[in-house]
């Protein structure tokens, strides 16, 4: 149950302000609907973060278990450093076909975390936690938590939230996980 609440957390507070937030309003704005965009959210990050957790099952398993919670220790601390430094879509970095709202959600999505902090976060995750499904299941839902109020309700939720705070309350969580994971491993 820890993996996947630490999972669900960590992401669902560090996808906040992220690209692909940004990739939702542009996807909303075209298509207009909701369910078949949460729907290619969905499929698009449970075959990142699976793929991703897989990574990090296997460097769980190379590492002894000191020297794997030191490496998880500084990739959280990383990523408190990252959570600072906020995201930007880039003008026509995504196209959107016109294949559908689905399609374009899937294929945006799955390009857009390629090497985003939460693939990492979640290669890092998957490494500290063996159990891989709830890590996955974790991610997944902490990335549909942040983004399925964005594509509900759309540029107006997003403009009225005060980012930088989410962002120093981001980079907190993480530099807390990763005191944590740094504790454990001096304990052990």
């Amino acid at each position: 149950m820890e993996a996947f609440l630490v999972s669900l957390t960590t992401i669902a507070v560090a996808e906040i302000g992220d690209r692909t937030q940004l990739l939702s309003l542009v996807l909303v704005a075209r298509y207009r609907k909701p369910l078949p965009i949460i729907a290619g959210i969905l499929c698009a990050t449970l075959a990142n973060h699976a793929a991703a957790g897989l990574l990090g099952l296997w460097f769980g398993k190379q590492l002894e278990p000191k020297i794997l919670e030191i490496v998880v220790a500084v990739s959280m601390i990383g990523m408190a450093l990252w959570t600072l430094k906020p995201d930007t879509l880039k003008e026509g970095a995504v196209s959107i076909s016109a294949a559908g709202a689905f399609f374009a959600t899937l294929t945006g999505f799955f390009i857009a975390e390629i090497g985003d902090k939460t693939q990492i976060a979640t290669v890092a995750l998957a490494a500290a936690y063996p159990n891989l499904a709830a890590v996955v299941l974790g991610t997944t839902l902490g990335m549909l938590a942040a983004n399925a109020p964005v594509v509900f309700l759309g540029k107006a939720f997003a403009d009225r939230l005060p980012m930088k705070a989410i962002h120093y309350a981001a980079s907190a969580l993480f530099l807390i996980l990763g005191a944590a994971f740094l504790l454990r491993a001096l304990w052990r």
